[in-house]
């Protein structure tokens, strides 16, 4: 059974910086292409950025040069670095594989950056 378990959200000030993590369990980690995804209220869940098995990275042009997306294959784990947070970066995060989610979603990780 896939589980998806996210961590490392809170509370932090417009140009703080948090990072998350999320740790995979039940798949073959190191062949798949994994995303950060967020979810705004009243909004659609958005993919933030992704990276695949080789390190390659693609990211939202609205997180462009803020986030760093990473992974650890041997610890089934992908991070998502977050720098110079703004308000508008408040959201619920979650990972899955990108740029399609084929597992069922964790609880995600809440993330508030108060202005």
């Amino acid at each position: 059974q896939v589980q998806l378990v996210e961590s490392g959200g809170g509370l932090v000030q417009a140009g703080g910086s948090l990072r998350l993590s999320c740790a995979a369990s039940g798949i073959i980690f190191d062949i798949n292409v994994m995303g950060w995804y967020r979810q705004a209220p009243g909004k659609r869940r958005e993919l933030v950025a992704s990276i695949n098995n080789g390190g390659s990275t693609n990211y939202a042009d609205s997180v462009k040069g803020r986030f760093t997306i990473s992974r650890e294959n041997a610890k089934n784990t992908v991070y998502l670095q977050m720098d110079s947070l703004k308000p508008e970066d408040t959201a619920v995060y979650y990972c899955n594989t990108a740029p399609r989610s084929y597992f069922s979603w964790g609880q995600g990780t809440q993330v508030t950056v108060s202005s």
